[in-house]
């Protein structure tokens, strides 16, 4: 597993691209708002945009982190898309005191003028190519593409492990995905499929081909989180996150963890302080105790990679082994998120849902 989280330290120096959202309002936040701190007095509450219960492990980090801090911190259902979108149009009057996203949407974040510089307790040791320069967000830990497989949904066909699998009638109807227009781990599985399949960030035509063809066999799109629709069956395989598999099966779900054979994609994702926010010293607190030991080891309980330590052995022994993970290349990210736009436009034109 260390393996992994090391291999990403070659990935490229992330730069900021230009988003072309348009964002409203104007905040300018205090010159030395990265020394304040978390205040006793107050509303004791953070709100923290894309943290659902059922994503990752945020249904056990964010009450750890009020155990331990007595700040209260509610989930929030948000996907990356709709965060962005929230925290753009409340960019006059913040809501929120800390954002989580998928690094697609990095450069979208920072262009929109949405965060403020703070590097939390810790980050200092996540590697350079997965913070922003300038301190507006780090990288928190990773995940990779996989598909999610409930075994007993299947109607006695085999377990699916190559993408061109999926495009078989024996699945027909049992595929789904999150929505790569909104969230970000559907944009992470669009570009994984096309670039497994031989496409580029420059040519989308194999991935489009590819999720048009899986439409035609009856494949969904949500916008939320689906694991849930995964252990009823209604979505037999889910194309998703591992680690989200990996929980699922925890509970008792008769699910399989699947790296395609074809190849798959890196996902690291990233957190931030909000411009303005309400509760800064709270949010402020809350990005220190995802760096911090007890933080980290949380994410990986919940089967992410994380960005500073390793993953414990305990953990690692429940997770697919190292060559699986070796097909799960590492990509320019920041050139991701400066394509996505184009990508939008061309799924909406060529596969639409």
């Amino acid at each position: 597993m260390i393996s992994r989280r090391t291999a990403l330290t070659g990935i490229i120096s992330l730069i900021s691209v230009a988003s072309v959202l348009t964002a409203c309002g104007n905040v300018t936040p205090p010159a030395d708002a990265s020394q304040s701190k978390p205040s006793a007095s107050g509303d004791s509450v953070v709100i923290t945009y894309n943290s659902p219960a059922q994503w990752g492990n945020f249904g056990e980090v964010l009450p750890a982190f009020t155990k331990k801090t007595g700040i209260s911190a509610p989930n929030d259902p948000k996907n990356s898309g709709q965060a962005l979108a929230a925290l753009q149009a409340e960019k006059g009057a913040p809501v929120a005191d800390v954002a989580y996203a998928g690094i697609a949407f990095a450069g979208q974040l920072s262009a929109a003028g949405v965060l403020e510089k703070y590097v939390p307790a810790g980050a200092q040791a996540v590697p350079t190519g997965l913070r922003d320069p300038g301190g507006l967000w780090s990288a928190v830990h990773t995940g990779t593409v996989a598909f999610i497989v409930n075994k007993d949904h299947l109607g006695g066909a085999p377990v699916p492990t190559r993408w061109k699998d999926l495009l078989d009638p024996k699945y027909k109807g049992k595929v789904g995905y999150l929505d790569p227009t909104q969230a970000a781990v559907g944009y992470s599985v669009a570009t994984a499929a096309n670039l497994s399949l031989g496409g580029s960030l420059d040519d989308w035509r194999p991935g489009l081909e590819y999720l048009r063809a899986l439409k035609e066999n009856g494949a969904s799109t949500s916008a939320q989180t689906a694991t849930a629709k995964v252990a009823q069956g209604e979505i037999p395989i889910l194309i998703d996150t591992d680690f989200n598999g990996y929980k699922l099966r925890d509970t008792g779900a008769n699910v399989q963890v699947v790296i395609p054979e074809e190849g798959s994609l890196q996902i690291p994702y990233i957190v931030g302080l909000v411009a303005g926010a309400p509760h800064r010293a709270n949010g402020q607190a809350l990005l220190d105790f995802y760096f911090s030991k007890d933080g980290q080891e949380l994410f990986a309980k919940g089967y992410m990679r994380p960005v500073v330590g390793s993953v414990p052995a305990d953990i690692a022994a429940k997770v697919l082994p190292d060559a699986d993970y070796r097909r799960a290349v590492t990509i320019d990210y920041a050139k991701q998120g400066a394509v996505q736009q184009d990508f939008i436009k061309l799924y909406q034109d060529k596969v639409g849902f």
